[in-house]
């Protein structure tokens, strides 16, 4: 007998939910051994995200560190061993690799292809775990290496730069650069656990301290008019790097990019509304054009800028909110203008991009003034113009 024509046909719609912890610890000396096997926070995020609560089979450890980090704390590989040893008995670390650190390790796939060799060769599996220790860049670029190899190994970030403890470490994203565009490619791959130990900034030169203070200022300006204020009131100990005042800074500025990545209800950005990249989409530009030679946290105070100058003449900001954040990145010591922006056609043409990796609508969050944002969904060529012209006198 013949079933009837159309019986077998059905239609299911589920919910998947896909839930993640995010593992986050601020403090000094995270990784560096105690002399005793005092639990620590660290190495309590550390067993969680190794273990998830299991201690059955054997677990292995690889970790790629930026070689400017490298140079600058020399025993960050010795005391990373013996802490692992006093503090994860079980875990063996099977390689630490150093890997360029800085935007260029994210323009090929070359660290992303030695993480996947790396996984294989040390038979890295799910009960393993793959460590990138250094700035966003070789955060983006490990992690992604972490994401596609197995469909997945658990993922740790140790944050040594001031941006990526204050923003980049922060987030649920990979990526590295393709066809002169920033991060096209990419995945979503929450870490399992995120140290920031706030001396390893300390190996930064002052002005790539100051470069990872623009994130704070995005931050603040969109979210905190308080800290906000703090900044204004310390800019000058925050200019000369004075870790006392810079280290409340990173650690409130993390913590507010973690808080709207994990309740603003889109941390794997599904919406058309993108807050957190308030000055990044010029930056971005600016970035490419300077083939990478623009440090990705000075891009963004010269985005920060632009986007605040539009926005007074575009009659949506005060002239003294958008000169008081202005005037925040100038006492930073942070660039608002750039002598490649000159060449608007390029800049302008970033929000076809911008577009693009949205979904179609474009959305650029803007500021009505300090903690007050506004999303528009057209952006005035003419008046982007007169911004980096005002900008560049």
């Amino acid at each position: 007998m013949t079933p009837p024509a159309g019986s077998h046909d059905s239609t299911a719609f589920k919910q998947v939910h896909v839930p993640f912890a995010h593992r986050v610890i601020f403090g000094h000396r995270l990784l560096e051994p105690t002399g005793s096997g005092e639990t620590t926070p660290a190495a309590r995020a550390l067993r969680e995200a190794l273990t998830l609560g299991e201690d059955r089979g054997a677990r292995g450890l690889v970790a790629f560190v930026d070689d400017g980090f490298a140079a600058a704390w020399p025993a960050f590989e010795s005391d990373m061993r013996q802490w692992v040893a006093l503090h994860l008995p079980g875990v063996e670390v099977r390689e630490i690799s150093l890997v360029t650190g800085g935007e260029s390790c994210k323009n090929d796939m070359a660290v992303v292809e030695r993480v996947i060799q790396s996984v294989e060769r040390h038979h890295i599996d799910r009960r393993s775990a793959v460590m990138a220790v250094g700035g966003g860049a070789v955060l983006d670029a490990v992690g992604l290496g972490a994401a596609l190899a197995h469909r997945g190994v658990r993922h740790i970030r140790v944050a040594t730069t001031v941006l990526s403890q204050d923003d980049a470490a922060m987030g649920v994203k990979t990526g590295v650069n393709r066809f002169g565009k920033k991060n096209f490619v990419g995945a979503f791959y929450p870490p399992d656990a995120v140290l920031c130990d706030l001396a390893h900034t300390q190996t930064l030169s002052l002005r790539l301290r100051r470069a990872g203070l623009s994130e704070a200022v995005k931050i603040f300006a969109l979210r905190d008019p308080k800290w906000f204020a703090t900044m204004e009131a310390t800019a000058n100990a925050l200019r000369d790097g004075e870790p006392s005042v810079m280290e409340p800074v990173i650690v409130q500025s993390g913590l507010l990019h973690l808080d709207h990545i994990v309740r603003g209800g889109d941390p794997f950005e599904r919406l058309a509304a993108r807050p957190l990249d308030f000055g990044h989409w010029s930056a971005h530009r600016l970035e490419s054009l300077s083939s990478w030679t623009v440090p990705h946290g000075e891009a963004v105070a010269i985005g920060i800028a632009l986007d605040c100058r539009y926005a007074r003449l575009a009659g949506l900001m005060p002239e003294a909110a958008s000169e008081r954040v202005i005037g925040l990145l100038r006492a930073l010591g942070l660039p608002t203008s750039h002598a490649l922006l000159n060449d608007a056609d390029s800049v302008l043409s970033s929000l076809d991009e911008f577009r693009e990796h949205l979904g179609g609508e474009l959305t650029i969050t803007l500021l009505r003034g300090i903690g007050d944002a506004v999303d528009v969904h057209s952006i005035d060529a003419t008046l982007v113009r007169q911004a980096i012209e005002s900008l560049q006198r």
